[in-house]
């Protein structure tokens, strides 16, 4: 045998380099996705999916084969690099879809598609036909890959994205005289690069001196103390991102509040935990899998309360049943008391699953008729609103109202009672907290009324606080306070005011009552997702995996 018979087979196998075809074009697609900030893109499993396709084989059966193998792959590759939510988050919240009306389900997948993106790949994929006739396109393509692995082995995986400056997604507000601030030594540094050990022990830190802290109640009220009402009021889907797209930022219900606060983050997109965090505000901000475990004692905003004679009340415009919302109340945000009889109470708008949501003017007049025939007795009440909620329509109609309209009806139903409330005589400590955004907007993360990722403009909320029945009522436009807060500076508000004698005084020092509330970083996390505000930036991590620019 010849020395030529012998090394012919070693050669013969890297003769069937066949390029990638017209896989070229899906990866000239995600790289095109990427540098818009619209993929989350996994530079390794993408040169190990594109090696898989390279390997020569010299069998043309078998190379057939190895293409139609790709393309379930190719497809799931896809998805793992968007934004999109996980498989373990659509099937975690598979039994609340399955609640969806069937018109809320096909509206819902029609957002999905976006007609001009379609056009502009149909575009693209006609000019990559029409180059690919005289340029090996498989060897930029291969390049570009490898390099890509090389900067993301070389830096952080910030580094995949444009080199443009990433400014915090969080609306203006006016400038206006700050409140002044707690001390920052509750703040966890932030002076390191933005690397995923960086970003990771900056987590772990504010997570650790988080469960240090707690609000602490009086154990007794002073024999001096006035009875007053505390009135909790939770909107769901009310951010100041929405209000801005809906020019309702200056509606004058906001005017009307004695306390203002303008950075306040709500930690999360979704209700049952939005919940779960005010319930508990009373101790430092827990990471989203500790909200339903047991927590301290000490924790629970109305147990605190309760134990200082404030009844517990419960009210909602809706049963509660969706999502086990009013569970949720119970066993993981300690509130026990009775849901408040919702009957004789009109609707004009139904919820995205089919139920009744009940006029919230009509329930908090009921309301306050009870708290008359309570006489001087202290309630503390949770008040739970959804017409904001995504997917609402008003009754006779199968298509979703549109957020104006409703979120202008609320506004002025709240605005309405607390002149009705001023009437009456009554002392009561209105707060108004949202749980979150309805994501109104979108972005490139997320199509609008999608809430998978807590991004900064779902949790950046708008919270008031109006004292009702005062002797010296506050005058002027809202005390702002602009100190990045959450609900532990709520928790300790309502400390300082538990005792009632701020309604019976002659003068109130605000700045003194306000000074000094705990400040609290801009952290959110979902079930698969985190996002926080790094030096100013807001960045995000998916599935525990590497932290990335949040795009914008």
């Amino acid at each position: 045998m010849t020395d030529k018979e012998i090394t012919q087979p070693d050669n013969t196998l890297w003769r069937y380099w066949r390029g990638l075809g017209g896989w070229n074009f899906y990866f000239l697609l995600k790289f095109g996705l990427l540098w818009f900030g619209y993929l989350n893109f996994h530079p390794l499993p993408n040169l190990v999916f594109m090696a898989f396709l390279l390997m020569p084989i010299p069998s043309l059966r078998w190379h057939r084969w190895r293409h139609r193998i790709a393309i379930p792959i190719g497809i799931g590759l896809f998805y793992h690099d968007t934004w999109l939510p996980g498989v373990s988050s659509i099937i975690s919240q598979g039994s609340q879809l399955a609640g969806f009306s069937a018109h809320y389900m096909l509206e819902l997948t029609l957002r999905f598609i976006n007609w001009q993106m379609i056009g502009t790949i149909f575009v693209l994929l006609v000019a990559y036909l029409f180059i690919a006739q005289w340029l090996r396109i498989s060897v930029f393509t291969v390049a570009a890959l490898v390099w890509l692995n090389l900067v993301n082995i070389t830096g952080p995986a910030v580094s995949l994205l444009p080199a443009t400056k990433q400014a915090a997604m969080v609306p203006e507000t006016p400038a206006t005289p700050a409140t002044p601030a707690a001390p920052a030594s509750n703040q966890p540094a932030a002076n390191a690069p933005p690397t995923n050990e960086n970003l990771n022990a900056y987590l772990n830190q504010f997570y650790g001196e988080e469960q240090s802290r707690a609000t602490t109640f009086p154990a007794s009220l002073p024999t001096d103390a006035q009875p007053f009402d505390v009135l909790i009021i939770n909107i769901c889907s009310l951010s100041w991102s929405d209000l801005d797209a809906v020019n309702l930022r200056n509606h004058p219900l906001w005017a009307k509040m004695d306390i203002l606060f303008t950075n306040f983050n709500s930690a999360t997109a979704y209700s049952g935990p939005a919940a779960i965090r005010l319930l508990r505000a009373s101790c430092g901000q827990p990471a989203h899998k500790d909200l339903y475990q047991p927590a301290s004692q000490q924790c629970y905003l109305f147990d605190n309360l309760a134990k200082l004679g404030f009844k517990q009340q419960l009210m909602l415009d809706h049963s509660g049943v969706f999502g086990d919302y009013l569970k949720n109340l119970q066993a993981d945000g300690g509130l026990q008391a009775p849901l408040m009889s919702q009957a004789n109470i009109s609707h004009e708008l139904t919820s995205f699953d089919g139920e009744p949501i009940y006029n919230d003017l009509q329930l908090l007049n009921q309301w306050l008729e009870q708290q008359k025939n309570e006489g001087n007795a202290r309630t503390a009440t949770f008040f739970n609103t959804i017409p904001l909620h995504d997917g609402n329509r008003f009754v006779g109609s199968n298509k979703s109202a549109d957020y104006r309209p409703r979120a202008q009806m609320l506004l002025d139903q709240l605005n309405t009672f607390l002149d009705e409330l001023e009437k009456s005589g009554r002392k009561v400590m209105v707060v108004f907290v949202p749980e979150h955004g309805a994501a109104l907007a979108g972005d490139k993360m997320q199509m609008s009324g999608l809430r998978d990722i807590p991004s900064p403009s779902i949790t950046h909320i708008p919270v008031g606080i109006k004292l009702v029945g005062m002797q010296a009522p506050h005058q002027g436009s809202p005390l702002e306070i602009t100190a990045p807060s959450s609900y532990l500076a709520l928790s300790e508000l309502i400390s300082r005011l538990v005792d009632g004698k701020a309604f019976t005084a002659a003068s109130v020092n605000w700045q003194a009552l306000t000074e000094g509330l705990p400040k609290t970083a801009a952290i959110s996390e979902n079930d698969n997702a985190i996002v926080i505000q790094y030096q100013g930036q807001p960045y995000i991590q998916l599935n525990g995996g590497d932290w990335v620019p949040y795009p914008h």
